[in-house]
């Protein structure tokens, strides 16, 4: 929303978080909603005259909802329209919506319609592939008679889940189509993070339900600085200014759409952002400048496991330091580095290997948490 780092607004955590405090760590005294005088992507474009919208997830308020939300709700962050969805709790219809894909879906629809001989722009946060795991009985078994369906990491709930998101982002798709505005409509599909690989184990409608659905073959998954937690699907689609079917090894990240935006509505954006535009590389191929990429949590992850740590991507190698590790006194384990262009199950630790690397790169790591003003977790003295 606002093209910087998390750790540069001190929102370093999914709001309200956990805080224990029992733990080696103590978290730092962290941002639990988004400043409103942050600029955001809704601000931006409703300064250029567009039509703003945002459906489904926000998160980025002090509550999901209620009157505590709502003076931070997406209509005082630039967004005209919006309405705002939570994950399923145990108690949706699965013969329902039980994610509100649909929901998002039709409204973003009739959204484009009532605006489609204006500029606009629309977020679509879709619940759905978030657990719990809920879907229509009768789609479950559909994809569960699909060969390879036993496989872990082809989980048939989760398939299903993503044909009706997948449904959903057709419908708009279609609309733009009928409409003939395909072709000065700018689609962007991305993730937040990486799927839930660790055992999470409740009962729905009486049903023992387990979930573990590996993302091999990268590492661990969501709320993790490995691989499975921070690289996701992004996909752009543009005709006559995107080339069809091709294939980029360029590294963004989600922090680069603002600058990217900015460069499109030709905004001159905020002194201090963080990402990169990235439309040359887009729509000519053009080469990104080389930059390193930064990673911040100096949290507990409850429900994946994930400790308090931070990370680097620098060419090829991405180097993690282990905040329990390297803030204790404890340098044993502190850094483990991974070539990831060789070895992107990041397998081979070569952090004892290559010494020198570690030093340079744990150097710009601790020299961008200092730029950012990053927040760090310390000893925890009761532990």
């Amino acid at each position: 929303m606002t093209g910087k780092y998390p750790a540069r607004l001190c929102l370093t955590n999914y709001i309200p978080g956990k805080d224990p405090d029992d733990k080696p760590l103590l978290e730092p005294d962290w941002q639990k909603f988004l400043p409103l005088e942050e600029w955001t992507l809704g601000e931006l474009f409703r300064e250029q005259g567009y039509r703003t919208a945002s459906f489904g997830k926000w998160h980025l308020s002090v509550e999901k909802f209620g009157p505590e939300s709502h003076a931070f709700n997406p209509d005082k962050q630039g967004f005209d329209e919006f309405f705002i969805i939570d994950k399923p709790t145990t108690g949706h219809d699965p013969d329902g919506d039980p994610s509100s894909s649909d929901s998002i879906g039709n409204t973003a629809v009739s959204f484009i319609r009532e605006h489609a001989d204006h500029p606009f722009f629309m977020v679509m946060s879709f619940s759905a592939i978030h657990h719990p795991l809920v879907e229509n009985a009768d789609t479950i078994r559909n994809w569960e008679n699909k060969a390879g369906s036993d496989k872990p990491r082809n989980n048939p709930v989760i398939a299903a889940m993503l044909s009706r998101m997948d449904r959903n982002i057709g419908k708009v798709i279609d609309v733009v189509d009928e409409l003939d505005i395909r072709e000065n409509t700018l689609l962007v599909f991305y993730s937040d993070n990486g799927g839930v690989v660790t055992n999470r184990i409740y009962h729905y409608y009486g049903e023992r339900i387990e979930e573990k659905v590996p993302q091999d073959p990268l590492r661990e998954g969501k709320g993790w600085v490995y691989e499975g937690g921070i690289r996701v699907p992004l996909v752009i689609s543009w005709p006559g200014k995107v080339k069809r079917d091709q294939v980029s090894d360029a590294r963004v990240s989600s922090m680069d759409f603002f600058p990217t935006f900015c460069e499109l509505l030709g905004v001159e954006g905020p002194s201090e952002t963080d990402g990169i535009s990235i439309l040359s590389h887009l729509t000519s191929g053009s080469s990104l400048p080389e930059r390193s990429l930064f990673w911040h949590y100096p949290h507990y992850h409850g429900s994946t496991g994930m400790v308090p740590a931070g990370a680097i991507r620098k060419g090829n190698y991405k180097l993690i330091e282990w905040y329990e590790n390297s803030l204790t006194g404890d340098k044993e384990g502190a850094f483990e580095l991974y070539d990831i262009e060789q070895d992107m199950s990041e397998t081979s630790n070569l952090a004892d290997s290559l010494p020198e690397l570690v030093r340079t790169l744990s150097g710009e790591l601790d020299n961008w948490r200092k730029e950012v003003d990053a927040q760090m977790p310390v000893p925890n003295p009761a532990y």
